[in-house]
């Protein structure tokens, strides 16, 4: 069945460890960025990193840090973002006003589903100009601002 995965209490070098964002490759810088935009990201900063290649960090006006990286690398071709990666999930306070001004911008998100029932979690989902997927989630009333261990059924006896 393979190795036990280690008790991260105990691993005391990665207490101060948290994830800082996504970097995704892209092809076309101005289409990404006019994209994101649209979608509420503003740009902290840019990169130049020679030959037309930079960083782009993006946030959204409420988050502290950087949320996400443009990285746009024109030397090596065309993106291709193959099978590896999912999607970004976007936290929306007002789904359904979201992607009436998505749609008013000129992206194309998806119809609003309800994949956890009438009382879960709303989604919407959309693709950035190179097909990166994207899932515009409105969580439900009173529920955190993130997936947490309340959110899966526990095994009896835990």
């Amino acid at each position: 069945m393979g190795a036990e995965a280690p008790d991260p209490s105990r691993l005391h070098y990665r207490r101060r460890m948290r994830t800082l964002h996504p970097a995704y490759r892209v092809t076309d810088l101005g289409a990404s960025v006019v994209f994101y935009t649209a979608l509420g990201y503003g740009q902290v900063g840019r990169v130049d990193l020679g030959e037309g290649a930079s960083l782009t960090m993006l946030k959204f006006p409420s988050d502290e840090f950087v949320a996400l990286e443009l990285v746009h690398r024109p030397g090596d071709g065309t993106v291709d973002i193959g099978t590896g990666f999912s999607h970004l999930a976007v936290q929306i306070d007002n789904l359904k006003a979201t992607v009436e001004a998505l749609t008013q911008a000129g992206l194309r998100p998806g119809p609003i589903e309800l994949p956890g029932g009438p009382d879960g979690a709303q989604t919407s989902w959309l693709s950035d100009p190179d097909g990166y997927r994207i899932e515009l989630v409105q969580w439900p009333p009173g529920h955190p601002d993130g997936i947490t261990a309340a959110d899966f059924p526990q095994p009896a006896g835990l």
